[in-house]
């Protein structure tokens, strides 16, 4: 389905249509070059801003703010080799370049008068940065644009007519471009130092207003569709993102962020199927983390477990982790799954707190002992595969992989798996009955769907995966200790943490729980001035995106027709979808 853009003569500022394209390019040009000058005369600001032709933290995010901005404000002047960038000719995604090059400059440049003490340690780099961050915006509001309110000029991404078809070769090219630079992205971004708060608050404007304008610009649409082309070889070229993410960092402990995003990315996946595909809102999955990593600890080896004469072979542990995670899943599931709702997330709720308490009672004082009760079960050894010692570093290439990296690429493999057990059961018959279930348990049942029986699997499956990963997790932190399992806290794991990794990434979805993962456990461990404030900013986080994208990040196109009416979609009403279930989804949203 082909529409053309409608504009207006005029932008929100009364300026003719030749003046503001000038202004933008002239804009991001001066931030460009603002980025190769001084900003501040001392070294006691994050990153070196004092040298003069070497761009360094901020600049250099202010460096691809204005590239970004020139690159999508040239395309207004109808340039044959960058109409691909802006197919439709748009107005938004120019205004929301212009804004991340607005962002990163006025940011740093209030962050060094805060931190420094005052204007007067700003140098005339920082200025230049300041003008140039600003005439962009300007020219891109004085652009013509469609939309009757300023929200919607914003918000509302333009339909797009289908991109031509390229060879088949070319389409694998730019899947393997985005991929690298997503990787590279990632990699900046996990690198940046915690006393660097300043740096990574600028790479976090940068990249949410660089991802609105692709959007936006429908980039990020037709990149979708030739993943959807391509899924196989779009899948391979992720997970060699990933293992090549090791050799990208010089630091072991960026290693060991990166074993925990997946280990909690995976959990959150398990948690998916539970939340996303069925419906059911369980506020106690991480007692299944906790379940699996307790039974893993006391089978390892370790000499203050229970059982300190056993010690399993990894394989033999997992197995274990995921059979006493399933066992509890399904104890747990067969006699609460019968309510909903509210209910059973009381219930779910509940449990979780149970097994808190409990393993921190079996002290043999309080109880059995059985988990050593608060101090846990320390001094697990690390895990020592077909000759393989996970706990020494290893040379590959030239390149010495330590410790955490070592787990980084079994976590990997086991995240493919979990991954691939995800894609199986959500597109078998099962699953269609969990999303039938989620959608209208009542409907359902009178369809012949066993509710109940359907509800356990998932409920099972889910916590098997979770005990998977928390296997992992009790090697890679040598200990197992109860505080960590609980419904909510400033740090993961926890159980809100999880849901809210399933939400904000989108529910249903695969990318969704891993990304959402990825950035609740990234942005406080970056973020480290909020301290106490964390859930708060968390909590403001979590309102403005249910506010302004409530299907998630990550969603999937009925998500996106539950929450949205059609003609806000950045998709035709008849992709797949006749116009009567339209018609009845948007009824019952």
């Amino acid at each position: 389905m082909t529409t053309t853009t409608q504009h207006t003569d005029r932008g929100i500022v009364p300026l003719p249509g030749a003046t503001a394209r000038l202004l933008v390019v002239i804009g991001a040009v001066v931030t460009i070059a603002s980025a190769f000058m001084s900003w501040t005369w001392t070294s006691e600001f994050p990153g070196d801003l004092t040298v003069y032709g070497y761009p360094a933290g901020l600049q250099i995010l202010a460096l691809i703010a204005g590239l970004l901005t020139l690159l999508l404000g040239l395309t207004r002047w109808e340039i044959r080799g960058l109409r691909w960038l802006n197919p439709a000719g748009a107005t938004n995604p120019v205004l929301l370049a212009a804004l991340s090059a607005f962002a990163v400059t006025w940011f740093t440049a209030i962050a060094i008068a805060i931190d420094l003490g005052g204007l007067a340690n700003l140098d005339p780099g920082a200025y230049v940065a300041v003008v140039g961050g600003a005439l962009p915006v300007l020219g891109a509001l004085a652009l013509p644009h469609s939309g009757s309110s300023v929200r919607e000029y914003l918000a509302k991404p333009e339909r797009l007519p289908r991109a031509a078809e390229q060879p088949a070769w070319v389409q694998r090219i730019v899947i393997t471009l985005v991929t690298a630079v997503g990787l590279a992205a990632f990699s900046y971004g996990i690198g940046i130092d915690n006393e660097e708060s300043e740096t990574f608050v600028g790479f976090i404007l940068l990249v949410v207003l660089g991802a609105m304008a692709f959007f936006s610009a429908g980039l990020v649409e037709r990149f979708s569709e030739l993943n959807g082309r391509h899924k196989g070889f779009a899948t391979s070229m992720a997970f060699l993102a990933a293992a090549l993410f090791p050799f990208t960092q010089s630091n072991d402990h960026n290693a060991n962020l990166g074993v925990n995003i997946l280990i909690f990315g995976t959990v959150a996946l398990g948690l998916n199927i539970v939340v996303g595909l069925t419906g059911l809102l369980d506020l106690g999955y991480v007692a299944f983390l906790g379940v699996g990593a307790y039974a893993a600890a006391l089978v390892s080896g370790s000499e203050f477990s229970r059982f300190s004469g056993v010690q399993f072979p990894f394989w033999a542990a997992a197995l274990t982790g995921m059979a006493a995670s399933l066992v509890f899943g399904v104890l747990i599931g067969a006699p609460t799954l019968r309510l909903r709702g509210d209910y059973l997330a009381i219930v779910t709720l509940g449990f979780g707190e149970i097994f808190r308490i409990a393993v921190n009672n079996l002290d043999g004082s309080s109880g059995p002992n059985v988990t050593n009760g608060p101090n846990g079960i320390p001094s697990i050894p690390d895990l020592n595969l077909f000759g393989f010692d996970f706990g020494n570093p290893h040379d590959i290439g030239g390149f010495t992989i330590g410790r955490f990296a070592n787990y980084f690429f079994l976590m990997l493999l086991i995240t493919g798996l979990v991954v691939l057990v995800f894609n199986r059961a959500a597109d078998s018959r099962i699953g269609r009955s969990w999303i039938a279930i989620r959608e209208d348990e009542t409907a359902a049942t009178a369809m012949g769907i066993n509710g109940f029986r359907v509800k356990l699997i998932a409920f099972a499956l889910g916590a098997t995966l979770a005990g998977l990963a928390g296997t992992v997790s009790a090697h890679v932190t040598y200990s197992v200790v109860p505080s960590p399992y609980q419904f909510a806290g400033a740090a993961p794991p926890n159980s809100a943490f999880l849901l809210a990794a399933v939400v904000l990434g989108g529910m249903g979805t695969v990318g969704g729980p891993i990304l959402g993962a990825t950035l609740l456990y990234l942005i406080p461990e970056k973020l480290g001035f909020l301290k106490e404030y964390e859930l708060l900013a968390f909590g403001i986080a979590l309102i403005v995106l249910m506010r302004f994208r409530p299907e998630g990040i990550i969603a999937n196109r009925r998500s996106q027709l539950e929450f949205h009416e059609t003609g806000q979609l950045d998709v035709p009403p008849d992709d797949g979808l006749s116009a009567a279930t339209v018609g009845v989804t948007k009824a019952g949203a």
